[in-house]
């Protein structure tokens, strides 16, 4: 479901954190208070693993598994484990959780009055990755953002006490954006699981076959399929670019960073002529740096 899909090694908590600089936006930087940082990680740990789970990108010798109560014969279910960590969530907010990324969500849960909503949502979102493979419509695509992407907007609102509800509204289309980039940058890597996140009626609309999807490299219809998402995308971030304006502070630019690391991909995008397939465009961090500037001037 991100991009950081990639097979976890090592220590289970360590191992999970350490994807956060592979991300396409910043998730808990330096210049943020350091129980910000904290929070932010401890919010990334839970988003992360369960999106792991979700994608069989769980280490190799079942580590995950076994702090979760899962028996060796049912760790490569994914539903049964998705089962189990909703359980382990459950005890977040009611008792002792196994698994050490979810103490550490304790932590932040107690601090900030947090609630379960946002996360069985994260949850749901990779339940419906292991039944749902195609999107018919692009409001289909939208309803899995509201699970796989908006909550995480929420609860960055939630942990520094910023949330009104015309920021979550602007935080949903940001988060939404950031989804959509996130799928075509990985329009390959997702067609490996046999998953399309490119809405069947656009596809129609373009004349792109799943078969165009497999190719080294697109054609003019695939990659005119990918601009005219992109395009989309641009649109959502505009949308909920002023809720960078809205706050104050170091939280402005921790948003700041979120918007521009969604324009620099968009941008890494358009750069390589919207041809995805050999793998996501990745913009430099020169690119980012001068895009919050950007940002934060109310510009672009």
């Amino acid at each position: 479901m991100t991009e950081a899909g990639t097979a976890r090694t090592g220590d289970p908590e360590r191992g999970t954190l350490d994807k956060a600089a592979s991300e396409n936006f910043p998730v808990a930087p330096f210049f943020l208070p350091r129980a910000w940082r904290a929070d932010l990680m401890a919010v990334y740990g839970f988003a992360r693993l369960v999106d792991d789970i979700g994608d069989g990108d769980l280490a190799p010798g079942g580590a995950d598994a076994r702090l979760l109560g899962v028996s060796p014969e049912e760790a490569e279910d994914r539903l049964v484990l998705l089962d189990a960590f909703e359980d382990d969530l459950g005890r977040v907010f009611d008792g002792g959780p196994r698994h050490p990324l979810l103490r550490r969500l304790q932590l932040t849960v107690r601090r900030h009055g947090l609630t379960p909503e946002p996360f069985l949502r994260l949850v749901a979102a990779n339940r419906q990755d292991q039944v749902v493979r195609r999107y018919e419509t692009y409001d289909d695509l939208l309803a899995y953002c509201e699970l796989s992407a908006n909550p995480v907007g929420h609860l960055v609102l939630a942990v520094t006490g910023t949330s009104t509800p015309e920021r979550v509204r602007r935080s949903d289309a940001v988060c939404t954006a950031l989804q959509i980039v996130e799928h075509l940058q990985d329009v390959a890597e997702d067609l490996d699981r046999d998953r399309i996140y490119l809405p069947a009626e656009d596809m129609k609309r373009f004349h792109v076959q799943e078969a165009d999807l497999a190719a080294t490299t697109a054609g003019a219809s695939v990659r005119a399929l990918v601009a005219y998402e992109a395009q989309r995308a641009r649109d959502l971030l505009s949308e909920g670019t002023p809720l960078v304006g809205s706050v104050h502070g170091r939280l402005r630019l921790l948003l700041a960073g979120f918007v521009a690391g969604g324009r620099v991909a968009i941008r890494a995008i358009a750069a390589a002529e919207h041809d995805v397939l050999p793998g996501p465009p990745k913009p430099g961090k020169l690119r980012l740096l001068r895009e919050v500037g950007v940002t934060l001037r109310g510009e672009g």
